[in-house]
């Protein structure tokens, strides 16, 4: 009797801490026209980055946007330091906000991990619009990293929860010197509700 009261305190406890988890980070949608990929956004370690992303999503100024580029290990044959990752966002500059700051993975503790979404950028503090996800882990976009020269890395500001096969995918597509062949229709990027 002793055991079976212990087994079930013990299920009644892990039932307790799922039922009690929620995350308060806000989750968003990439409604592409292959599948649907759900990022939650860290709001909190990277406040800067992904209320950024947040004011381009909120304003629609995705809708109708494009994946365009996929970086592989086999199409990058004059990078020494190689990265696998698909990047979309907006081409016409009419529609970019001021570029923002730049938050380093050193100041997030986000790192550039499978399914993590960041900012591209040339310059730090000339992020807008442009986000890529990376396929695998890719510690050469962290802060000290050796893919940018400047060794700031990128900010990374959220993950994949859902959709890594759509990523994959995307990643896979037919291109031509990394870009897309055809592009990747983003009908939209919303909150999810």
């Amino acid at each position: 009797m002793k055991t079976i009261i212990t087994i079930v305190a013990l299920i009644l406890i892990v039932l307790s801490m799922f039922w009690g988890y929620h995350s308060n980070n806000t989750v968003i949608v990439i409604e592409t026209e292959i599948g649907d990929i759900e990022v939650e956004l860290y709001l909190k370690e990277a406040p800067i980055t992904a209320a950024n992303f947040l004011r381009y999503v909120d304003s629609s100024a995705f809708v109708n946007s494009f994946f365009y580029r996929t970086v592989t290990k086999e199409n990058q044959p004059n990078n020494d330091i190689k990265i696998e990752v698909i990047q979309g966002g907006l081409y016409e500059e009419d529609k970019m906000f001021t570029p923002i700051e730049h938050e380093s993975t050193e100041k997030t503790g986000i790192l550039h991990k499978n399914g993590v979404i960041s900012m591209a950028r040339n310059e730090p503090g000339t992020a807008t619009s442009e986000f890529f996800i990376c396929i695998g882990d890719q510690p050469e976009l962290d802060f000290g990293g050796k893919r940018n020269p400047d060794g700031q890395g990128f900010a990374a500001f959220g993950k994949v929860i859902n959709g890594i096969g759509v990523v994959k995918r995307i990643h896979n597509w037919p291109e031509n010197k990394q870009m897309l062949d055809p592009k990747i229709k983003i009908n939209n990027i919303y909150r999810d509700k």
